[in-house]
């Protein structure tokens, strides 16, 4: 028997992070009675969703649009701001372009076309938008501009997002067990989920619910699932977010037959301070991030550069930045700056816990690059420099084609010579946010077995959704898609819980 209080209970939501806890306002709306189970201590809970920056992608088709979710937009200097477009093709096209066309259309097209209501929704209880001025949009000659589909963020980032959808979960009447661990499913007759096996308190507890929603994230928090599944040398690096995400709802769901699915070899991996604690940290959040990459040149050990830094906008390719890193001798590597761009650059440069270095010319900052070869980079930076192309001027808004000729790697765009001191470089290595694989799910978000079966009452939303992300990743989708199909979730388990 257990001690945790089931009465009237519904539905079980497993996690307690954005998706989930999308998923249990949902149920709440559909008329069900929820219980959340989140394995963390209460000032732990969230899961990743507590330590993201509050990139929220959706798709408007202009200011007006953004005004519905933004009021105060209309406080703001319009005639200086080009919000542009997102439109739903352009989504689209930037989730498959990413994926390499291998994400699941039947789940990008909810996704998509689902996005602006649910950002609408989200705003209804409470979280607050806010323009990405200085994030996505630089000001050039008075004038900020908007690139990569990001007009809107959380404001507070994932720290008042959490704070926020757990009290107006509180005031739905919606109780969350802390330190409670779901370890292995419940069935029923038919193979059905009919609840959760739960360790609180030093015991296991059988709760029988009429529906489980599975939102407790991947497995980017367990070594060994990393090692197995991401390959060798991913046990060794540092994890971005949450050390709670221990791939446990994945493996009993997959226990009771769930469809494996999605891209299980592949993560998002960020460039992130080298020094950086093991786990994360909720006290600094996401600012050991470094993302800036697109205005700078980075190097490795050897002192040489290993990718084109300015192939795109630091949106549609920070996701990869940390996989490439580890694959560096040492996983690590150094970006520089120089007095041209350090305006530029986001608030995680700036806090005080940060490995970096910096000099008045390059020859006194090579020696600083602690475990790089300095003569090697010396001769990469003064090959760099002579292989700008200047007379193209510098635009951060857009691809400005500010390109290298002639190296062995070029530079595609925003191509600046290291010429202006001080030079400022930060040691990063891998940050893993979140790992690809994961279940498979309907429309519906229905948790189905081979063959598209569906297994009567589990569900699944967040990081659990496997067949959305392929090998690259775009800022902003995984709350959406989190608060998109957590939103689902909960209405479908509301209503297989009515009969």
């Amino acid at each position: 028997m257990s001690d945790i209080d089931m009465t009237g209970v519904d539905i079980i939501v497993v996690g307690a992070g954005n998706a989930a806890t999308c998923a249990a306002l949902s149920a709440v709306e559909h008329g069900a009675k929820v219980l959340m189970l989140e394995t963390a201590p209460k000032e732990s809970r969230g899961g990743n969703s507590a330590f993201t920056g509050g990139a929220f992608r959706f798709s408007y088709n202009g200011v007006d649009d953004l005004m519905q979710l933004c009021p105060s937009l209309a406080d703001e200097d319009l005639d200086n701001i080009d919000f542009g477009t997102y439109t739903h093709e352009q989504y689209y096209d930037d989730v498959f372009r990413m994926t390499q066309y291998r994400s699941d259309a039947d789940l990008v097209e909810v996704l998509v076309t689902s996005s602006f209501e649910t950002a609408k929704w989200m705003t209804t209880h409470g979280v607050e938008l806010i323009p990405s001025l200085g994030r996505q949009a630089f000001k050039v000659d008075g004038k900020f501009k908007f690139w990569g589909g990001l007009a809107l963020r959380i404001n507070g980032g994932g720290e008042q997002l959490v704070a926020t959808l757990h009290e107006m979960a509180e005031k739905a009447g919606i109780r969350v067990v802390y330190e409670a661990t779901a370890v292995d499913l419940l069935q029923d007759g038919d193979g059905g989920a009919s609840g959760v096996r739960v360790r609180h308190g030093g015991k296991l507890h059988d709760l029988k619910a009429k529906a489980v929603v599975l939102a407790c994230g991947g497995f980017e928090s367990n070594q060994a699932m990393r090692a197995r599944y991401l390959g060798p040398g991913w046990d060794l690096a540092k994890v971005r977010g949450t050390e709670f995400n221990n791939g446990e709802g994945l493996e009993m769901a997959l226990r009771i037959g769930a469809m494996p699915y999605g891209h299980w070899s592949g993560c998002h991996a960020v460039a992130w301070d080298l020094n950086a604690p093991p786990y994360g940290d909720l006290a600094i959040g996401d600012q050991f991030q470094k993302h800036n990459v697109p205005f700078s040149i980075v190097v490795n050990a050897n002192g040489e550069r290993f990718r084109d830094e300015g192939e795109d906008f630091h949106s549609y390719c920070y996701a990869r930045y940390g996989g490439e890193i580890l694959q560096q001798p040492g996983m690590f590597a150094w970006q520089i700056f120089d007095q041209k761009v350090t305006h530029l650059l986001r608030s995680e440069y700036h806090i005080r816990r940060i490995t970096k270095v910096e000099a008045n010319t390059i020859e006194e900052l090579a020696p600083k690059l602690d475990g790089v070869n300095a003569q090697n980079f010396i001769r990469t930076v003064k090959t760099f420099n002579a292989a700008c192309r200047t007379d193209v001027p510098f635009d951060p808004n857009v691809h400005d084609g500010r390109c290298t000729e002639g190296l062995a790697i070029n530079k595609s765009n925003w191509a600046n010579p290291l010429d202006t001191p001080p030079f400022e470089a930060f040691a990063v290595t891998a940050g893993v946010t979140f790992t690809f694989g994961g279940i498979k799910v309907s429309t519906l978000a229905e948790v189905e077995r081979h063959g598209k079966k569906k297994i009567p009452g589990l569900y699944a939303a967040g990081e659990m959704v496997g067949g959305l992300y392929f090998h690259n990743y775009a800022s902003g989708t995984g709350l959406m898609a989190g608060a998109t199909f957590g939103r689902v979730a909960g209405r479908q388990a509301a209503k297989f819980a009515k009969g």
